[in-house]
Formats: C-alpha cells, structure tokens, sequence
C-alpha cells in the first residue's frame, strides 16, 4: 500500500501468532495492520470503539463444529459479514530451545487445540495437557518460562513469533482441519461477485414453521449450505437460526425469497451477502 493512512486494522482474538491472525494475513495480505483482542467481547466490540476497521472472527471448524460465542456475538454486534476466508489448521508440540520430547511433562494450549491431539496424548501418557487462553500466548507463556518441562501445541508461526522450537510437527489427529472466519466491518460493501448470504430468523413457535421459512428458497432453487440455531435469551424453548445460502442480493430471486420470508417470521436480519471463499486465492 501507498501510505501507512491506507493501512487497513483487523482485529482477532488471541494473541501474535494465533490461527486467527494467519487467517487475516491469508485473507487481506501482510500489509493488514493486526490487533490481538483478549477475549471475544473486545473482538466483536472492536470497529465500533475504532480499534480496529474490521473484526475477524471464526466461525466454524471442520472438526470442532460451529463456534457458538461467535454466532451470539454477532448478532448483538449488528455487524456486517463482508468476505471469509478457510485457513488449514496444523498443529505442533513447541518447545524452548535446548528441549526434547522426553523432557516435556505438561503441554499447554487452547482447550480446542488440546482435543484435537488426542492420539499425541495418548502416545505420551506421561504427558499431562494444561488449557490456555489461546495457542500463540500458551508458546509465549512456555518461552518466558524458559522450562525444559513445559510445552505448547500451536502453529509453526507462533514458533517464529516467540523463539520457540517445534519438537513435533503434524500431531493433530486428522489432517483435513479446517477453521472457517468471517470477516466484519460496520457496514455492507457489496459486491458483484458476492454468491453467499448469510441471515438470522426469528421463528414462530409452532409446528411446520421451520419448513415454511426454508421453502421460500428451495422453491426457487437456492441452497441452504448450513443452519445453526442457537437459544433466545429470556424465551426458553425459542430458538433462532442462522442459514448461509448459496446466493446473493445481487440475485432477484433471493431478494423475492426474503420478502416472502418476512411475511412468515416473526423477525429476520440479513448479516451479510459476501463472495464465498475461493481456495487458493487472496480476496482484494
């Protein structure tokens, strides 16, 4: 970019070095000026305090399922889905420098990370998994430490980031490990080669009301790629439900299916119409 002023802020949670900064690098570049949020909160508060331009926030993993902090959030922060991005997750026992595998007794990381590596623990018994906040500041912790005892399971990046040493790569149980993340901004930014929507529904509770609000787009043809419905506060035995869509606003007939859709719920929002994530290619 021309000017630092052209610098465009992402923030993500975790720390320096975590999948979710990857991910904002491998979706925008390494000119993408990243702000490590704490927790989830600062994440989703982040653009509207200016910290940052946009949030990126994961969403779902291929193995874990869906991230339910991620989905509420969203919907409080009235937040706008703008692009996406797939990053492949490779997990990593680190070291400090000096360490070997036989002198690792505790490995510290994100819960997630952890149950992701059963078949490492269960290969090194003697081994004991201690949960962190978050993969990149579990290697950090250790490297301060400077514990010959102590490990991390991260990513190689994190490693270069804190002058760790990976002792093993590839421990994660299975390959095809893939986290999904949404990129935020305040507003839409539409765009002509936006094929995804993705919108909230506010259901009547009462018998067929489900299929009646899927039916206006499989009349016309449209896809539902997924549907995660998450409890309504105060309303026990209320549900929302996310839908992603094979489709756009750019599409007549998505638009025609959510007007049609509005006459049958009892709320809907629209969280973004975005272009789905292209393997192997950064999104300008």
């Amino acid at each position: 970019m021309s000017s630092s002023a052209s610098i465009k802020r992402v923030a993500f949670q975790g720390e320096p070095g975590a999948f979710s900064e990857e991910a904002a690098i491998q979706l925008l570049g390494k000119e993408t000026g990243t702000v490590p949020c704490r927790t989830f909160e600062a994440l989703f508060s982040s653009v509207a305090d200016d910290i940052a331009d946009y949030a990126l926030a994961p969403i779902e993993n291929s193995l874990a399922g869906s991230v339910h902090k991620s989905y509420d959030l969203l919907l409080e922060s009235h937040l706008q889905v703008i692009r996406e991005t797939i990053l492949p997750v490779s997990h990593n026992l680190i070291g400090i420098h000096g360490a070997a595998l036989e002198d690792i007794e505790t490995v510290e990381s994100h819960p997630v990370a952890l149950a992701q590596c059963e078949k490492f623990f269960r290969t090194h018994p003697q081994i004991l998994r201690v949960p962190a906040l978050d993969t990149a500041g579990s290697v950090r912790e250790i490297v301060l430490a400077r514990d010959l005892s102590r490990g991390a399971i991260a990513g190689k990046r994190a490693a270069e980031i804190y002058g760790g040493k990976i002792l093993l790569e590839h421990i994660e149980d299975h390959k095809e490990n893939y986290t999904r993340f949404l990129l935020l901004a305040a507003s839409p930014e539409p765009r002509d080669d936006a094929d995804k929507l993705s919108l909230v529904v506010h259901l009547e509770h009462k018998a067929g009301a489900l299929q009646r609000a899927l039916d206006v787009f499989a009349q016309r043809g449209i896809s539902l790629l997924k549907i995660e419905s998450r409890p309504i506060a105060g309303h026990p035995w209320e549900y929302r439900f996310y839908l992603d869509l094979q489709t756009s606003l750019n599409d007549r007939e998505a638009v025609r299916a959510l007007e049609e859709l509005r006459s049958c719920t009892s709320d809907i929002r629209v969280l973004g119409s975005y272009p789905s994530y292209k393997t192997g290619t950064r999104q300008p």
